[in-house]
């Protein structure tokens, strides 16, 4: 994957993942700033998701921890490098923790 298929696709899951709250009206404010999204809860907590061009990475960083996603060419999921758990479904789970309401889309 060269860096300008990394970016549309990182940029279409972000966009993604803000449309997705959106439309569950979950009690998430939602910010696209430059390579960041940034999703704040109620309690001023925050996930935080940026790109690392460099690594053609995604990492995710809230309450319970720093994860990095790369993504499998074969099934063409983001898989966390360390525990393999999907990014969408790691993004969901925190969600779900930080916002105490169940976010699944």
């Amino acid at each position: 994957m060269n860096d300008t298929e990394f970016h549309k696709r990182v940029d279409q899951l972000l966009m993604d993942i803000e449309d997705q709250l959106e439309q569950l009206g979950a009690d998430v404010d939602c910010e696209i700033m430059g390579n960041v999204l940034t999703l704040e809860f109620d309690d001023r907590s925050q996930i935080v998701i940026n790109r690392q061009e460099p690594l053609h990475e995604i990492w995710v960083a809230s309450k319970s921890g720093g994860y990095h996603f790369a993504l499998n060419e074969t099934t063409q999921e983001w898989r966390c490098t360390r525990s393999d758990v999907e990014f969408l479904a790691l993004v969901q789970q925190e969600c779900s923790l930080q916002s105490h309401e169940h976010i699944h889309w």
